[in-house]
């Protein structure tokens, strides 16, 4: 059973810095995209940043590039995003998503593209 858990999440001031996790479980986890998609209330849900198997390859939101990065721990079965300079338009529930099969570079902040979800962690900035 494929399970994702985010943790790391909370309440900070405008300039403050993060660093969620996701602890994958259940499936070859060194195998799969992951991405970090973040939905604030009343907002769709949108990609933040992916970053491919082995961490070859990494892409961000325009809007959070510069701020955040996505990382990975085969070894731990872990992936992390560090945010730095956060603002108050970074405030949401953040969620780990992983895919199985090659999602296509235009397409790496398309939720459908991501089979397994975790349950979400809270981000809070406050100005």
């Amino acid at each position: 059973q494929v399970q994702l858990v985010e943790s790391g999440g909370g309440s900070v001031q405008a300039g403050g810095s993060l660093r969620l996790s996701c602890s994958a479980s259940g499936y070859n986890y060194a195998t799969y995209r992951m991405s970090w998609f973040r939905q604030a209330p009343g907002k769709e849900r949108e990609g933040v940043a992916f970053i491919y198997p082995g961490g070859t390859y990494t892409y961000y939101a325009d809007s959070v590039k510069g701020r955040f990065t996505v990382s990975r721990d085969d070894a731990k079965n872990t992936l992390y995003l560090q945010m730095y300079s956060l603002k108050p338009e970074d405030t949401g529930m953040y969620y780990c998503a992983a895919a199985a099969t090659r999602v296509p570079s235009a397409r790496w902040s398309d939720p459908a593209q991501y089979t397994y979800w975790g349950q979400g962690t809270q981000v809070t900035v406050s100005s």
